[in-house]
């Protein structure tokens, strides 16, 4: 017997159960009776972290992020605090670095302070192997797991997402609908959003049934902040022989650094090389000229976990997952028109 059992003959959800085991006043007397009879007729001995029973909720939500000086990840954090003390809870923010013990640890750390939920903001938390997801589960077996732009199918785990992939496509074909089939992808981090990201730019390819170039999909493996690094790593390209009349960044900071590399080359923007970031962040602007890029929403995302959350704590029915849909933000890298992006929105479907 384990805390999905007793939900389930209960007829409540998982959360619900977990304010039972801590004593919430926020459950109904009869709903609170009937999972308190399952488990003394089961046995069910809660866990280290459901001990306190008949003490009240810590009104306290737990926050993971990886890197809290990365400018999107410190802006997510912002919005999610902002909006949980507006509701009355308190944050406890563990930066957790990219590494899995760390991560693991993270987790454990938080739950080990009885917090009514947990928050993993950034796609990072969900990997490729489902093994390497497992923390993820045995954490939502005991307080609600939100997951800020990462998808995983799992009972007591609401994810907030944009549609990266659809995003990345679109991007694409609005690059390719304008005439130039020479586009290099560059990206920084093979997380779950950064795959959906590669994904769209190889799906945009197929669409056009123009043939893949491996060499057109380059993998930066460096900080998110050495813009000079991205630089040199386009030079280096360059020197090798490779041909590119645009770039498609996964993130604002490689773009940046795509800019600076045409600038040190002398190379006309976006006459000759047109340049598309991904985040729209501050970043966008304080270049010159400033940076077309995806808006992938991350304020009204980060609101809607929020009432997720909120939601869910409150014994409501939430949907398990929420999707956005990113939007092309056009600036002065590129040469895209209005009709060209009507036309890639029709081929490449609605961001």
């Amino acid at each position: 017997m384990n805390i999905y059992d007793i939900s389930k003959q209960a007829g409540v959800s998982i959360a619900t159960v977990s304010r039972v085991l801590n004593g919430s006043p926020n459950v109904k007397p009869a709903t609170r009776k009937k999972v308190m009879d399952i488990i003394d007729r089961s046995g069910y001995v809660p866990n280290a972290f459901a001990r306190g029973l008949g003490l009240d909720t810590m009104n306290s939500i737990g926050i993971i992020c990886a890197d809290s000086s990365d400018l999107y990840l410190a802006k997510a954090v912002y919005y999610i605090e902002n909006d949980l003390r507006k509701n009355g809870y308190n944050c406890i923010l563990i930066c957790s670095g990219y590494e899995h013990k760390g991560k693991e640890d993270a987790l454990s750390r938080l739950l080990n302070q009885r917090v009514d939920a947990v928050i993993m903001a950034g796609s990072t938390y969900v990997e490729a192997e489902p093994k390497d997801n497992r923390y993820i589960m045995n954490a939502a077996s005991q307080t609600p797991v939100f997951l800020l732009n990462a998808d995983l199918d799992c009972p007591n785990v609401y994810c907030t997402v944009c549609d990266d992939f659809k995003a990345a496509r679109s991007a694409t074909c609005a690059l390719l609908n304008s005439g130039i089939t020479d586009i290099l992808y560059l990206y920084n981090s093979r997380s779950y959003s950064g795959m959906k990201k590669l994904s769209g730019y190889q799906a945009a390819y197929h669409m056009h049934k123009i043939p893949l170039n491996a060499d057109m999909m380059q993998f930066f493996d460096g900080s998110h902040e050495n813009i000079d690094g991205v630089c040199r790593f386009l030079c280096g390209l360059k020197e090798q022989g490779l041909v590119f009349h645009a770039v498609l960044a996964s993130d604002d900071m490689l773009a940046v650094g795509a800019v600076k590399y045409g600038k040190m080359n002398h190379i006309a923007i976006p006459e000759e090389l047109s340049v598309i970031g991904y985040n729209n962040s501050l970043l966008t602007v304080c270049s010159d000229p400033e940076i077309t890029s995806v808006d992938n929403k991350l304020e009204a995302m980060c609101s809607q976990l929020v009432r997720t959350c909120i939601g869910v704590l409150n014994s409501e029915s939430m949907p398990p997952k929420v999707v956005y849909q990113g939007e092309l933000i056009h600036k002065g890298t590129t040469r895209l028109t209005d009709q060209q992006s009507k036309s890639d929105q029709h081929k490449g479907g609605h961001f």
